[in-house]
This record gives structure tokens, C-alpha cells and sequence, in this order.
């Protein structure tokens, strides 16, 4: 077991794919939610996870596209059952509805869901809707699936971030630009600090239940997510398919080398560095983003925020 402070280094790469991350790996047994399974690497993400013997739950705006989905992962693999159910994640009554519905234990959580440089947009709340739909609408489903998760007894919660957090730490005294001017860039990478800070402090407060979690990178894939940013803009040497970039989500959910241990940041299967400036090539990790003091407050601000 590696100690607290030691990186974590895997025999997986940046061409790995899920399938290759889990095998090997017995899932039957395991309850596992991904949110946006119905697109893009949640897809792959449930596939694995499936495909390992865990019985996978695909939480989705479209329940068509989900029901799609989930008939197609039924028909390529021979493990786990997948399910569907609506869940929007900017829709505070769809988010308690979905956690009402919940019974039972649940073991793995993979906040997947996202939206990415947006039209400046705002919630009825006032919310930036990417913060809404990346941070909060995932900080709301977490906590109230936290009894569920703490009866499955070492369960583990997947936060997906992306390097895109080098553009923006969380800005305190203005997260719904309200002064600055909008920048659809910041905004996202705001959030996407955001979903590192969540894992640093779900894992500090909830250790102690049994629950930990990890955020990722998953890398440059094309998907829909590029809808408002012209496509991934990356080199084609440099980008993944959906197989490989739903691959780091799912060690986080399944490696036994993170048996216990959270609040770290990972990029093509391996622990980021944390660097002083980002790098050409995305693969560390800002220091703000793994700042205890950030994620606390970030926790705080958001229970505030929510009513909670």
C-alpha cells in the first residue's frame, strides 16, 4: 500500500484503454452510477464497469439516448446489468428525485457529466452554468448519496477534471462573473478546479465512512463535449479515442492500488505532479487545486449556496 505522500505510478499509459485498466478485475456484486453514461467516455466508462460484473446505472438527461445506450453495453458485454435514469444535473428537484429513488448500497460514483466553454448562461438560481452543471449539480447528487455510498463500505467516488483547471483557479469573490467580464474558458476551468477541490474534501470528511475520491484528466478526446469550442484542439498525435480516455476514470473506480486513498489528481493513468506552471504537455497538476484550504472553503461555499 503506498503511504500517504507517495506518488502513485501504474503499468497503464496514456494509449491504455478501460477495458485493459479492468481486467482482471471482478466487479459482480458492485453498484456503480455514472452521470452522462448516455455520451462521449461515460459510455466507455459504464462499459468496463459493466463488463467487470458491476450492475451500472447511466444517469442522463435524455432517457432515450440512455435506453440506446445501455441496450447497446447489454449486447456487447456479459457482466453487470445497466440501467437508466433521468438525472439533470442544473435541476435541483431532478437531483433530490434521483437520490430519492436511490436504495440500497452504492460502491462507485462517477461524476462524469459536463459542459464545456459555454454561451455565458445562467441558471434560475443566478449560477454560471458550467460551475452549475460541473460543480454544484455533482456536489448536491454526492452528498445525497452519501449514506449509500458509506453502506457499501469502501466505496469509491470518480471525479472527472480536466487540465483545463490551469485556466482558472476557483475565483471566491466573483464565481458567477459578476464583475469580471465572461470568459467561457475561465468559467469551465474554474469548474473543472472545482471538481478536484470536491475530491481533496469529500476525501478528508468521509475517509473515516469508508469513501474516498480521486479526480482525472481523462485527455483530449472528440466528443460531444466540444460542442461550443470548435473540437478538440490538440494535435492528432495527442488525442484519444473514447476507449482510452475513459480509461483513467476507471482505474480511479477499480485499481486495488487505490484501495483507501483519495483526494489525488491523475493523467494518463498515472498521479500528476504538481507543477508551478502549466506544462506543453497538460500532465501536472496546479497547486491550487489540491489546496486543503481551497477545498474546504469551496465545501462551505457550496453547502451555502445550495441551502444545505
Amino acid at each position: 500500500m503506498p503511504g500517504s505522500m507517495d506518488r502513485i505510478t501504474t503499468p497503464f499509459d496514456i494509449n491504455s484503454t478501460a477495458a485493459q485498466v479492468v481486467d482482471g478485475i471482478d466487479l459482480r456484486g458492485k453498484r456503480a452510477i455514472v452521470t452522462g453514461g448516455a455520451s462521449g467516455i461515460g459510455v466507455e466508462t459504464a462499459r468496463a464497469l459493466a463488463g467487470a460484473g458491476a450492475d451500472v446505472t447511466l444517469a442522463v438527461r435524455d432517457i432515450k439516448a440512455g435506453g440506446q445506450v445501455a441496450a447497446e453495453i447489454r449486447g456487447t458485454t456479459d457482466g453487470g446489468s445497466v440501467d437508466v435514469r433521468r438525472l439533470e444535473l442544473t435541476h435541483l428537484d431532478s437531483v433530490d428525485e434521483f437520490v430519492a429513488e436511490w436504495d440500497g448500497p452504492l460502491d462507485i460514483l462517477v461524476n462524469n457529466a459536463g459542459v464545456m466553454a459555454t454561451p455565458e448562461t445562467y441558471t434560475d438560481q443566478g449560477w454560471e452554468l458550467q460551475f452549475a452543471t460541473n460543480h454544484l449539480g455533482h456536489f448536491k447528487l454526492t452528498l445525497g448519496l452519501h449514506s449509500a455510498l458509506a453502506a457499501a463500505h469502501r466505496s469509491r467516488i470518480v471525479s472527472v477534471s480536466s487540465s483545463a483547471h490551469f485556466r482558472s483557479p476557483v475565483i471566491f469573490d466573483d464565481l458567477f462573473f459578476r464583475f469580471m467580464p465572461y470568459d467561457p474558458w475561465a468559467a469551465y476551468g474554474q469548474s473543472k478546479t472545482a471538481n478536484v477541490l470536491f475530491a481533496v474534501e469529500a476525501t478528508r470528511r468521509w475517509a473515516a465512512d469508508g469513501i474516498t475520491a480521486n479526480s482525472l484528466m481523462p485527455g483530449a478526446i472528440a466528443t460531444n463535449l466540444q460542442r461550443h469550442s470548435g473540437g478538440a484542439q490538440t494535435p492528432p498525435n495527442e488525442r484519444k479515442t473514447t476507449e482510452q480516455g475513459a480509461s483513467t476514470s476507471v482505474l480511479l473506480a477499480t485499481s486495488p492500488q487505490l484501495e483507501g486513498i483519495g483526494g489525488r489528481y491523475f493523467v494518463n493513468n498515472q498521479e500528476a505532479v504538481v507543477v508551478d506552471r502549466p506544462t506543453n504537455d497538460m500532465t501536472g497538476v496546479a497547486p491550487y487545486a489540491l489546496d486543503p484550504a481551497n477545498a474546504e472553503r469551496l465545501w462551505d461555499v457550496s453547502l451555502e449556496l445550495l441551502g444545505i
